[in-house]
């Protein structure tokens, strides 16, 4: 018999809904990708800490890494302490740079396995911050401390330069400083402001052709300083220009949790390999790392048939996950760990859980099922039955 439960609806009633009870896809073993692929990975919080949720943070920090290593256990390569791991939204420095040591360190027993680091200037007191050159040394002192660490970089978008900067050139003296002390090659991040407001005009304008322009000129001065861009704007089309303009072999690493499997799965169009497809570093990854694992192992494999039936279903997960206002996707990302049995509560750093409705927690259920990504069915129904309680449907 069919799993089932009531389920509310747009209208605001209850409707049952019926599990599809299509069993999980179960990646491939030993198949190596022919993509680079990162997944931004979420913290889980520890609920029993005796703190203030929006006020301070606490880490369950043995379930945080069992959950990279089930990562790094389906081949895919963890972007750390990005924006998924609530950087600079309810994740401070410290405790960024603890999660990235944990990580780094985890990561040394896995042959192989990938770890690329966030480093930014949310340490830094916005309102203190006068000038580029206090940019400069706010990104200075997190990249002094990541690679200390032996971490490799990924430069993220900095709040404090969005605010202080006034023209492209300042964007350029500032990347140009970080990219010319950099110990290994970097990945650039820029993230729009659908994910953050307070990055809007990034590279020192709101036209985003100019922007890119802006970017693209930074990457041409230090092509050997960047393995790649990440870029998420939501934007495939931009996205793809971009690529093809991207220096002889610097990746683009798309963050575009909308259109992701037809960018990775590339259009072979360019001058250069990396001209023709994308890498990854998606925060939906997540959400979805037995599919996208899976998926992408088909791809390796020549089976881009196999990997869009695999990865085609998981993106109206994701745009559902990553809908407007785009902040706030990383409730959904914590919910579907939840939901999967990775971790006992749907507590999160900051009190996040608190950002989505029950209706969209409930939409959100109905496209994991129907992707086939409930892991453990059974569980999934009961977490799902706890959520409704908590919010007075009982049934």
């Amino acid at each position: 018999m069919a799993l089932s439960l009531d389920l509310p609806t747009a209208g605001g009633t209850l409707a049952p809904y019926a599990l599809r009870g299509t069993a999980p896809v179960k990646p491939d073993a030993g198949v190596k990708f022919n993509r680079i692929a990162y997944s931004a990975a979420h913290v889980v919080a520890d609920p029993m800490a005796a703190i203030d949720p929006w006020l301070q943070c606490a880490v369950d920090w043995d379930t945080t890494i069992a959950y990279r290593r089930h990562l790094f256990s389906l081949g895919l390569g963890v972007a750390e302490a990005m924006d998924t791991a609530q950087r600079g939204m309810g994740l401070d420095w410290p405790t960024s740079l603890e999660l990235i040591r944990r990580s780094l360190d985890a990561a040394k027993d896995v042959p192989g396995a990938l770890v690329a680091s966030g480093c930014g200037t949310d340490h830094l007191d916005i309102d203190s911050v006068k000038s580029v050159d206090d940019v400069i040394r706010g990104y200075e002192e997190q990249m002094a401390a990541i690679e200390a660490l032996g971490g490799k970089l990924i430069v993220m978008a900095s709040r404090a330069l969005a605010r202080v900067a006034k023209s492209p050139a300042d964007y350029e003296r500032v990347y140009d400083r970080i990219l010319s002390q950099a110990k290994q090659p970097v990945v650039l991040h820029w993230l729009g402001d659908m994910f953050d407001p307070a990055l809007a005009g990034y590279w020192g304008t709101k036209d985003v052709d100019a922007a890119m322009d802006t970017a693209l000129g930074i990457i041409a001065a230090h092509p050997d300083k960047v393995d790649g861009i990440k870029i998420s704007l939501l934007d495939k089309d931009k996205e793809i220009a971009m690529r093809r303009r991207l220096p002889p072999g610097v990746r683009m690493y798309t963050g575009d949790d909308f259109n992701y499997a037809e960018l990775i799965a590339g259009d072979g169009v360019g001058s250069e390999p990396t001209h023709g497809k994308s890498d990854a570093l998606l925060g939906i990854f997540d959400a979805i790392a037995p599919a996208a694992s899976a998926a992408l192992g088909a791809l390796a494999q020549g089976n881009e048939k196999k990997f869009h039936d695999i990865l085609g279903p998981t993106v109206p997960l994701s745009r559902h996950i990553f809908a407007a206002p785009t902040r706030f996707y990383k409730t959904g990302v914590v919910f579907m760990a939840w939901l999967n049995g990775h971790q006992k509560h749907f507590t999160m750093v900051g009190g996040q859980q608190s950002t989505r409705s029950l209706q969209h927690f409930a939409e959100l259920f109905r496209l994991a099922d129907a992707a086939n990504l409930l892991e453990q069915p059974e569980l999934a129904v009961r977490r799902m039955k706890t959520l409704l309680a908590l919010h007075g449907v009982e049934g």
